[in-house]
């Protein structure tokens, strides 16, 4: 195993808990979610002999086949790349999370393929926060009534909102970004909506994100080491 990823581990678990104390919060209700796209099967492995169960993949083809590879494993797997129409079947089948969810077509077709003998897939609807027209994400003023008709589908369950801000350096930016995901967060939960999850910051930002509320921070490279991008057409 890499000393290298062990250290990475235990220094990003040392960060998470300092800025959720920070914070006043308790480190336990943070969820390291480690972001393994583009790393293979073995340094999954090796993340989970440490004890870490949640992982998170953004290619549908290149999760599956990991998947198939760890199987001896009890392993939580989140989906968290866009969704198309194309892919919703597999990952109604094979993902305890999707994170992107942001049309009511695609969380439709999730609740009918999900199997029958499966628990709820748990979902998180993704909300475009900085507005830029290359991203995905439901509008911020469109996703209280998308929630409601989200949560009213069976085989699903609502848990909340997964949010990326444009990229920035500036952590008063950061924080303003995050904090209007918070708050679109507290208007669902002053619906009625059951929700308890805030899916947001990354390696850059994942402090700025538990302080102001995150549930689940995404963290790839901070755990991994440096990405490489091979070619990943046919695993898309």
């Amino acid at each position: 195993m890499s000393e290298t990823i062990a250290a990475r581990l235990l220094t990003l678990h040392d960060r998470l808990a300092r800025a959720a104390l920070d914070c006043a919060r308790d480190p336990r209700a943070v969820t390291l979610l480690a972001v393994s796209k583009t790393y293979d099967h073995n340094a999954v492995r090796n993340i989970a002999r440490l004890g870490h169960r949640e992982f998170g993949e953004n290619y549908l083809q290149e999760a599956l086949d990991k998947q198939r590879a760890l199987a001896d494993l009890d392993l939580v797997w989140h989906f968290i790349g866009p969704i198309q129409r194309n892919k919703t079947r597999r990952v109604a089948e094979n993902f305890s999370w999707a994170h992107c969810v942001d049309r009511l077509c695609i969380a439709e077709r999730l609740s009918e393929q999900r199997p029958a003998d499966a628990p709820p897939l748990n979902v998180c609807l993704e909300v475009n926060v900085s507005g830029e027209p290359s991203k995905g994400g439901v509008p911020a003023d469109a996703a209280i009534a998308l929630a409601k008709q989200v949560s009213a589908l069976p085989r699903l369950r609502l848990r909340g909102l997964m949010a990326i801000p444009a990229p920035t350096r500036d952590r008063a930016c950061q924080r303003a970004a995050f904090a209007r995901v918070r708050r679109l967060f507290e208007a669902l939960k002053a619906h009625g909506l059951p929700v308890d999850t805030l899916s947001m910051g990354m390696s850059g930002d994942f402090e700025a994100a538990i302080a102001e509320g995150a549930t689940i921070v995404r963290i790839g490279t901070a755990i991994f080491g440096p990405r490489f991008y091979p070619e990943l057409a046919a695993h898309r």
